[in-house]
C-alpha cells in the first residue's frame, strides 16, 4: 500500500509537473509581455523625441536664404491710391507746381488727379488740350467726322456728325480758320468714380465763314477775326493705360 502509495504520488507528481510548468511557462509569458510593451513604449518616445528634435534642427535653423515674414505694410502704415486707379504707384508725388493765377479751389482736385496718375501735369495738359482744340475745330469745320475718332466722345461724336450732316443738306461750307489762341487755362477739375474730368477754358481769334454751294459768303467775314470764348470738359479713365483725354463737353462764354 505505501509502494502504490509512493507509486501514486509519483504519478500525480509526474502528471502535475508538465501543468506546473505550463502555468509557470504561461507566467513567464505574462511577464515578458508586459515588459515588451514598456520596452515599445518607451522606444516610440525615444523615436518621437529623435524626429522632433530632427525637425528642430533642420526647420527652425535660419541659413540667411529665407523669405522675410510678413509684417503687414512695410515702412509704417498703408498709402492709398485715388478710388478705381489700379497698377499705378500709390506713393504720393510731389505737389504739382500750378500757375499762381489758378483759382486755389483747384489745388485739390488737381492734385488728386495726380495721386492717381502720376504722369498727370497741368502744364502739359493744357498744351495737350490747346493741341485738340485747334484739330477738333479743324475737323468739324471741314466735315471729316472720320478725324473726331479718339478725340472726342461717342455723345460729342454724336452732336458733330448731326451739325455735320444738316450742315451737307443745306449745301453749306464752313470756311473758318484760327488766327490764333490767345490763352488756354484749367477753370475745373473734379474727380468722379475712375474719372478725372477737367474744363479749359479757350480765348481765340478765329476767321468764320459761310459760304453756299456755289461758293457764296453768306455769313461772317473773310477779313475780321471773331474773339471766341469756349469752355471745354475733358475726360480721362485714371485706370486706362490710354493716355488720350476725350472731348465731354463744349461751351461757350460770352
Amino acid at each position: 500500500m505505501l509502494i502504490c502509495g509512493e507509486s501514486t504520488r509519483q504519478l500525480l507528481r509526474l502528471r502535475q509537473g508538465p501543468a506546473r510548468y505550463v502555468g509557470r511557462t504561461k507566467e513567464a509569458k505574462h511577464i515578458m509581455s508586459d515588459s515588451s510593451w514598456w520596452i515599445e513604449i518607451v522606444f516610440l518616445a525615444m523615436l518621437a523625441g529623435f524626429i522632433a528634435l530632427r525637425l528642430v534642427s533642420v526647420l527652425g535653423r535660419r541659413t540667411g536664404h529665407e523669405n522675410p515674414a510678413p509684417t503687414g505694410y512695410p515702412g509704417g502704415p498703408a498709402e492709398v491710391a485715388a478710388p478705381g486707379v489700379t497698377g499705378i504707384d500709390a506713393r504720393r508725388p510731389a505737389p504739382l507746381d500750378l500757375p499762381a493765377d489758378l483759382d486755389p479751389a483747384l489745388r485739390e482736385p488737381l492734385q488728386a488727379i495726380a495721386d492717381a496718375d502720376p504722369s498727370f501735369d497741368p502744364a502739359r495738359f493744357t498744351e495737350g488740350a490747346k493741341a485738340a482744340y485747334r484739330m477738333i475745330l479743324e475737323a468739324f469745320w471741314k466735315g471729316d467726322a472720320q478725324a473726331l475718332d479718339g478725340l472726342v466722345s461717342d455723345d460729342v461724336a454724336a452732336d458733330f456728325r448731326a451739325a455735320i450732316a444738316s450742315r451737307e443738306a443745306q449745301g453749306l461750307t464752313l470756311d473758318n480758320r484760327i488766327v490764333r489762341i490767345d490763352s488756354a487755362r484749367i477753370v475745373g477739375a473734379r474727380v468722379v468714380g475712375m474719372m478725372a474730368e477737367v474744363t479749359v477754358r479757350f480765348d481765340a481769334d478765329l476767321v468764320a465763314v459761310t459760304r453756299d454751294k456755289d461758293g457764296n459768303v453768306v455769313a461772317g467775314s473773310t477779313s475780321d477775326a471773331v474773339p471766341t470764348h469756349d469752355l471745354w470738359s475733358f475726360s480721362h479713365h485714371m485706370g486706362s493705360a490710354d493716355p488720350n483725354w476725350l472731348l465731354i463737353e463744349t461751351d461757350d462764354e460770352a
